[in-house]
């Protein structure tokens, strides 16, 4: 196979050794830099080739390209995906001084004031919180970027399973350790809720033990990827009667009396559904922010990050309401 071809999911071919008076400056080409950067960002090849609007097999061929320049490996396929070498994280951060130059000759012909950021931010997080908080950190930031094209990745998974494919992920839990940056950005709270008209053919749970005789709704326990989520951590020997590996299913379910929900307040609430059993049942969980050791330093990330940060600190009462007290 010629050295230069690096079809997915084969190794690369080594490097051939450069000049031996070193790599010349005048042989590198920065679009070979943005396709190093981009893959660096997402871990994989397709993902990389959709953010530059390009096929994969170029993406692949630039970097082999940079790699002969250069004479060293920048990056290695493990089985999280693509990841730089020493060689090439040293690379990808000066690299991204380039990157962003280019963004500031466009921004001075197009005569803008403030820089504006271009490019695409990919963002993971949970069903619920995705869209409830996720969304309208990403649609701040898209209307003073609207150069900047933001992805948002919704799915109750554990962040560890998932190191690559993102710049920028949330996750509820607190991680193992891992090649990521991580930081806590909120906690929110659980708790029990149901329709009114369920309660009226069921009745109200007054204890605990009493939730054994009512169907429950959460998630598929043998699906479950969250540790944190764990219904038996929280309520041991009730086993959900509807279950669903999306929470919009669940908060569906509870709404139409399927039984009653463990579900997050910030969106119970939204539903009218009335909380049971407040001094019982509290459970709070943490938010988790990660991002790629790759894209820590990229101004569409910071950004994204910020307004994720200023989301949640505008919206505390949402995530984390006071217990209504005793019912009477």
């Amino acid at each position: 196979m010629h050295p230069r071809s690096r079809p997915v999911g084969e190794d690369p071919a080594p490097p051939p050794p450069a000049d031996r008076s070193g790599p010349d400056p005048r042989r590198l080409r920065a679009d070979d830099l943005r396709h190093l950067l981009a893959v660096a960002r997402t871990g994989r090849l397709v993902a990389a080739a959709d953010a530059l609007g390009v096929d994969h097999t170029t993406v692949s061929r630039r970097i082999t390209a940079l790699e002969r320049s250069l004479g060293v490996r920048l990056m290695e396929r493990g089985t999280e995906g693509w990841a730089l070498t020493g060689a090439g994280k040293a690379v990808a951060e000066r690299a991204r001084a380039i990157e962003d130059a280019l963004v500031d000759v466009v921004d001075a012909v197009s005569g803008r004031d403030a820089p504006s950021l271009h490019g695409t931010v990919r963002v993971s997080a949970p069903d619920g919180f995705g869209t409830v908080f996720a969304t309208p950190a990403l649609a701040r930031v898209r209307r003073r970027h609207p150069g900047l094209l933001a992805e948002l990745i919704t799915a109750t998974r554990q962040l560890a399973l998932h190191p690559s494919g993102f710049d920028l992920a949330l996750a509820i839990g607190r991680p193992p350790r891992s090649r990521l940056v991580t930081e806590h950005l909120t906690d929110y709270a659980l708790g029990l809720y149901a329709s009114d008209e369920y309660l009226a053919r069921c009745g109200v749970p007054g204890t605990l033990a009493d939730l054994r005789e009512h169907a429950l709704v959460f998630y598929i326990e043998s699906m479950l990827q969250v540790g944190d989520l764990d219904i038996e951590r929280h309520l041991p020997g009730v086993t959900p009667a509807f279950s669903s590996t999306n929470v919009f299913a669940q908060l569906e379910a509870t709404r139409l009396g399927a039984g009653i929900g463990v579900l997050p307040a910030f969106l119970a609430g939204r539903a009218g559904l009335r909380r049971l059993l407040p001094g019982e049942v509290d459970i709070r969980l943490p938010i988790t922010l990660a991002v790629r050791r790759e894209a820590v330093g990229h101004p569409a990330v910071r950004a994204v990050r910020d307004a994720l940060h200023h989301e949640v600190a505008e919206r505390t009462a949402e995530l984390l309401p006071e217990p209504p007290g005793p019912e009477r």
